[in-house]
């Protein structure tokens, strides 16, 4: 889906000429022919995204200095074009004075209003990703910090908007990188608690034997090494939010810990003594279907329906492809900033080709791949050769939710693991790992789950900590894939890492 562009002008011949031309751009137009109508066409409660507006500045009723007013009362922060026959000057600054991003003089070219379009949306995305950063690095995220259009995400957004007005448990469901955090974090940035703590905390990245520490808290020489009183997550997130995510590594031990937690609405710290009432609002995610690890037998079904009081799964990228775009655009116009790069755009090509693509890492590839062309590109312009590593890259049809990434780095020689030499095939450089069968069929994802996990064991060296922390998994998933897989050697969960 294209930028949309209003375009308000009373001059019917002058409306059909922008309108054109805007279209040959590569944008979206929405036509109306006077500045009221322009007004309930931003304000509609039900009205489309507008990215832009191209304004008349001279109309009966309602003229353009009337809307840029209206504009700004509303407290709305679309770009405004304005255009003027007369291109006095006076006109020109009492316009950008109240608020327009750049004017133009009728009748304009068509070369003229596509930079005057493409800077004004430029600059628009910039603003809107700096303002997500800054409302993100202070606990502000709001819904309207999440780009998406697509129709796949409005029941999504609409049910975590209900559940931002109460306390009620949220449990998050989406393939690695579809932005399960940012969604927590809109949720605790959109309610009552919004002026309290965020707390995030990775399951699937705590050692076993340190989740409860961590969580809970320890009192000073609970177990060796407690040289000092730690309060513990929960504690921290007092008054506010606790995002536990990748919940569904948490072991089976610190289950028991949470529940009774949840319940009591109080924790005890590990060597403490008496309990301490806590107020958190618990949010949790994770990239792993948790009906199935209860049916499993890896996570506890009270607990389990303790969290998964309001579900939300977040679509897949390649099924909300219209969001890749606006996507598009806010990466370049943030990356271009801080690489200091002037890259105007993205071809039209370059954009349908990405459009197509399957992004099995989600939004979070996507971002990289921008980020790498921005720093790689040698033209103001990026097009599909700046993309090189996704040339090539197979659709992904894959229903499953992944539980690691599918693309790592190259693979240095095999090494020695603890307990023994883990046996490695001669394997592809990464990015060339094969998804399909010599049939032609999808080669099953637990097939790609043990060579990329036997890749990033090669790669690390056999530091298991390591590899656990590259794949985003939790090292006791890694031990059990590796047992799963049937690969000799590894150690266990209990055998040393070798350095």
């Amino acid at each position: 889906m294209a930028a949309s562009i209003l375009i308000a002008d009373d001059d019917a011949v002058a409306r059909r000429l922008v309108e054109n031309m805007v279209q040959k751009c590569g944008y979206e137009t929405i036509v109306v022919d006077s500045g009221d109508a322009a007004i309930a066409t931003l304000t509609a409660p039900d009205a489309p995204v507008i990215d832009a507006v191209i304004l008349d500045l001279v109309m009966p009723g309602l003229d353009g200095m009337g809307v840029l007013a209206k504009i700004r009362e509303a407290g709305l922060t679309v770009p405004v074009i304005v255009q003027t026959a007369h291109g006095g000057i006076d006109n020109v600054i009492s316009a950008m004075r109240a608020g327009a991003a750049d004017f133009v003089v009728k009748p304009v070219g068509v070369e003229r209003l596509q930079v005057s379009l493409r800077n004004a949306l430029n600059a628009s995305a910039l603003k809107g990703e700096l303002q997500r950063i800054r409302h993100s690095r202070e606990g502000r995220l709001t819904f309207s910090d999440i780009i998406t259009r697509a129709e796949a995400m409005a029941g999504v957004m609409r049910a975590a908007q209900k559940a931002a007005g109460s306390s009620i448990p949220v449990l998050i469901e989406g393939e690695s990188g579809v932005g399960k955090e940012m969604f927590a974090r809109a949720i605790h940035g959109s309610g009552e608690r919004k002026a309290k703590p965020f707390v995030a905390v990775n399951c699937g990245a705590i050692p076993d034997n340190l989740v409860e520490s961590i969580l809970f808290g320890h009192e000073k020489g609970a177990f060796t090494g407690a040289t000092e009183r730690h309060t513990g997550k929960f504690v921290e997130a007092h008054g506010g939010t606790l995002f536990l995510d990748e919940v569904s590594e948490l072991p089976l031990t610190a289950q028991v810990k949470l529940l009774r937690a949840l319940q009591e609405g109080a924790v005890e710290a590990v060597g403490g003594r008496k309990p301490l009432k806590v107020d958190v609002r618990i949010i949790s995610a994770t990239n792993r279907r948790l009906l199935e690890r209860v049916k499993q037998g890896h996570f506890r079904e009270d607990l389990f329906y303790r969290l998964h009081v309001l579900p939300l799964t977040i679509p897949s990228l390649r099924a909300r492809r219209e969001d890749i775009p606006h996507l598009l655009r806010h990466f370049l116009a943030r990356f271009a900033a801080e690489e200091n790069r002037t890259i105007t755009g993205i071809s039209g090509d370059a954009v349908a080709h990405l459009t197509q693509l399957d992004w099995p890492g989600n939004i979070r590839q996507l971002e990289n791949a921008v980020y790498r062309a921005v720093v790689m590109s040698e033209s103001d312009q990026l097009g599909p050769a700046d993309f090189p590593l996704l040339t090539s890259q197979p659709h992904h049809h894959e229903t499953e939710i992944p539980t690691a990434p599918l693309m790592i780095e190259p693979i240095a020689a095999p090494s020695m693991v603890s307990g023994g030499e883990i046996p490695i095939a001669p394997l592809p450089l990464a990015g060339a790992l094969s998804m399909l069968t010599p049939t032609g069929d999808v080669r099953p994802l637990e097939d790609m789950e043990n060579e990329i996990i036997r890749f990033a064991i090669s790669h690390y060296r056999g530091q298991m900590s390591e590899v656990a922390r590259r794949l985003k998994i939790g090292r006791s998933t890694l031990y059990r894939k590796l047992d799963e897989a049937g690969v000799p050697g590894h150690g266990g969960k209990s055998g040393e890492e070798t350095h």
